[in-house]
């Protein structure tokens, strides 16, 4: 059997550094998708997507690796956005933003092994598309990435003759549920064009 492929080794944009932003050009990708609206922290929906997630993406790592194509499941990862940017970048109303979470599973993942692997009917298989992305690593607590959003926003995306296009990405590389909020590390990413 081959050896088992580690896609945040194989892929650059997973990789990231704290304390300085970086240009990247992200690869089209494909993930298992669920939606949602809220503050992450209370009621139960958040709690509820990662649920669905995780379970569907063991099983196709599983399905995958009878195959004799084994690889490491992937960080989750979310989207984020409100119909005020200002409420998720300045004033943090969690109660206003929309999100997507996010597990990258390999493009050989086709849509027959999904569709085996027993979708609980939200969850989707889709690519995502981002290209030219600023991004830099933030190590601490979720709630203490808004000076470093308002830096990534405000100061050097405009500085380098930039524009915001997609949505902001995270990507948790570390398990919240055992990992002190000081030492979170997370990857904050912003797609952008040419100004």
């Amino acid at each position: 059997m081959a050896d088992k492929v580690d896609f945040k080794r194989e892929i650059a944009a997973y990789r990231a550094r704290s304390g300085r932003f970086d240009l990247v050009d992200v690869p089209d990708l494909q993930y298992l998708m669920i939606d949602g609206h809220g503050d992450p922290n209370t009621g139960s929906a958040f709690g509820e997507a990662t649920e669905a997630l995780y379970p569907l993406a063991y099983r196709l790592k599983f399905a995958s690796k009878a195959l004799g194509r084994d690889y490491v499941v992937m960080p989750l990862e979310g989207l984020w956005w409100a119909a005020d940017m200002e409420s998720f970048t300045g004033a943090r109303d969690k109660s206003r933003w929309d999100w997507t979470l996010m597990i990258m599973v390999p493009d050989w993942i086709d849509k027959r092994m999904f569709a085996e692997a027993g979708d609980s009917g939200r969850v989707r298989l889709e690519t995502l598309s981002e290209g030219r992305c600023v991004q830099t690593l933030h190590v601490g607590s979720y709630d203490d990435e808004a000076e470093t959003l308002a830096r990534m926003h405000h100061e050097f995306i405009p500085a380098n003759g930039l524009r915001m296009t997609g949505k902001h990405h995270e990507i948790y590389l570390s398990d919240a549920r055992k990992t002190a909020p000081e030492k979170l590390r997370t990857v904050l990413r912003q797609p952008v064009s040419a100004g």
